[in-house]
């Protein structure tokens, strides 16, 4: 049966890492932090429940991934955020795939289960969102895209059943947070790649991605949680080209 290492990044993660954790300690043979220099006590966290900790500079979401699964003990792995849990059905299924001695795949997808500001997202963009979690290093590996980083593997998908439950941002001042740190990576990925945009691209951004998330993804059924899952959406899409802009202003 081969064995499992469950790798996590974190920094500054003291408010989730415990109920993370707690999930995936009778799944994994191993738990790897892959810590960004936390300032609160994630590391104490995560020591004291006997995961392997190294410190390691964030250096964006896919290098930091792929820097983690470099350095994890087994080559079956499961990628969990600092703010998911892993259910105690997904936790079963994924054991008695590894158990099956009838692993087909290079990597599995796993659906997932979003909650904003205290409500289930059913709606809103995220009614079938999956991603691919499980996956066998030897065969694939994440991208170093600086944001919505993702597994890339050589070989077929599959796709399990249980759910990861995403406990997405506490309120409206850690999204905002979080988007400035996202859009920010963003800006730079693209302007590494050498990407410019109008200013007219900003002003029609916000409006049209709004449309989309709000009327066309369904945001509108998930009512508050959907209006404003669907402002920020919009927002972020806006300012990660008006960052991008003024990036490339600076450089002039």
């Amino acid at each position: 049966m081969p064995k499992l290492s469950v790798v996590i990044i974190t920094k500054n993660e003291e408010l989730n890492i415990g109920r993370c954790l707690e999930s995936v300690r009778e799944l994994a043979d191993e738990i790897l932090i892959v810590d960004g220099h936390s300032s609160d006590k994630t590391r104490e966290i995560c020591q004291s429940a006997g995961c392997r900790v190294i410190l390691h500079d964030f250096e964006g979401f896919g290098r930091q991934k792929q820097f983690a699964v470099s350095n994890a003990v087994n080559d079956w792995v499961l990628s969990v955020d600092a703010d998911e849990v892993v259910t105690p059905e997904l936790a079963i299924e994924i054991k008695n795939l590894l158990a099956s001695g009838q692993i087909t795949h290079a990597g599995y997808l796993v659906p997932f289960t979003v909650f904003y500001l205290g409500h289930r997202m059913k709606h809103s963009g995220m009614r079938n969102e999956v991603h691919l979690r499980l996956f066998d290093r030897s065969k694939g590996r994440f991208r170093e895209d600086e944001v919505h980083e993702g597994i890339e593997v050589n070989g077929t998908t599959g796709r399990l059943e249980s759910r990861i439950i995403h406990h997405s941002y506490r309120d409206i001042f850690h999204h905002l947070e979080k988007i400035n740190l996202y859009t920010t990576a963003a800006a730079e990925g693209y302007f590494k790649q050498g990407k410019r945009f109008s200013r007219c691209r900003v002003a029609w951004k916000f409006p049209v991605s709004f449309f989309i998330f709000y009327f066309i993804k369904g945001g509108i059924l998930d009512g508050y949680p959907g209006f404003m899952w669907s402002f920020m959406a919009a927002f972020y899409g806006s300012l990660k080209i008006a960052k991008t802009i003024e990036l490339n202003r600076a450089k002039i």
